[in-house]
């Protein structure tokens, strides 16, 4: 069925009813010369042939990527974390010989502070024990005191100043 257009109209049955009848589909008509590689004609799931690009039979080589560079901060990092090891590794050798020193610094300060609590406490009792000894505590009645009277004029004026003794 050749005519002057280049489409060609599908043969059709008749329907008992004209909702039932399928539409009239008009495809241009392609010579297999026509057809590029790659391209073949398919059948849609509602029946329409159609043309398509499909998916080559051979498989194609993969394409190799490009060898990238190595970022500048990824350099530095693989440099700086043999360096930080080391140093954490040294750290720990030096915390394990000094050990036993330590330990006994600790041991030192900690009678040092025992030493300082004894002192706060044990000075305060002996003077209290030699003033009683010696009489000059509160029991004796002979308590001497004494009274400052400082006046001077001006922050850097000359002070004057008497002593009393009771």
């Amino acid at each position: 069925m050749h005519s002057e257009t280049p489409y060609e109209i599908t043969p059709t049955t008749h329907y008992s009813h004209p909702h039932d009848r399928p539409a009239i589909v008009r495809q241009p008509v392609i010579l297999p010369a026509e057809i590029p590689p790659g391209v073949d004609w398919v059948t849609l799931p509602n029946g329409v042939r159609t043309l398509a690009y499909t998916h080559p039979t051979t498989p194609q080589p993969a394409a190799v990527p490009a060898a990238q560079p190595v970022p500048a901060w990824a350099k530095t990092t693989a440099l700086l974390a043999p360096t930080v090891g080391g140093g954490i590794a040294a750290a720990g050798i030096g915390l394990s010989y000094a050990a036993p020193g330590l330990i006994a610094m600790s041991h030192a300060l900690w009678s040092a502070a025992a030493l300082i609590v004894a002192a706060v406490i044990a000075i305060p009792v002996l003077i209290r024990t030699t003033r009683r000894a010696t009489g000059s505590g509160s029991g004796s009645g002979s308590t001497t005191h004494i009274t400052q009277n400082i006046t001077a004029t001006g922050l850097f004026g000359r002070a004057n100043g008497t002593i009393n003794h009771h």
